[in-house]
């Protein structure tokens, strides 16, 4: 069966407009779900931040040791 006899109303393309706004609000949300999660105290530490530590602590190691 065509898709034309399976669905009267085809869905319509949206225009770029709809496209990026689409974007934007999904990006709004995502933004104000994780304001929201670290005022409740759900935050992360990021990976970078993660990985700075671990350097300080590995130059910190290796400073003493060789000086």
């Amino acid at each position: 069966m065509p898709f034309s006899e399976r669905d009267p109303d085809p869905p319509q393309e949206r225009t770029q407009a709809q496209v990026r706004q689409g974007f934007l609000h999904r990006r709004r949300e995502r933004m104000v779900a994780e304001i929201q999660r670290n005022r409740r105290g759900e935050y992360k530490v990021p990976t970078w931040v993660m990985g700075l530590a671990l350097v300080v602590v590995v130059a910190g190691w290796l400073a003493l040791i060789l000086l």
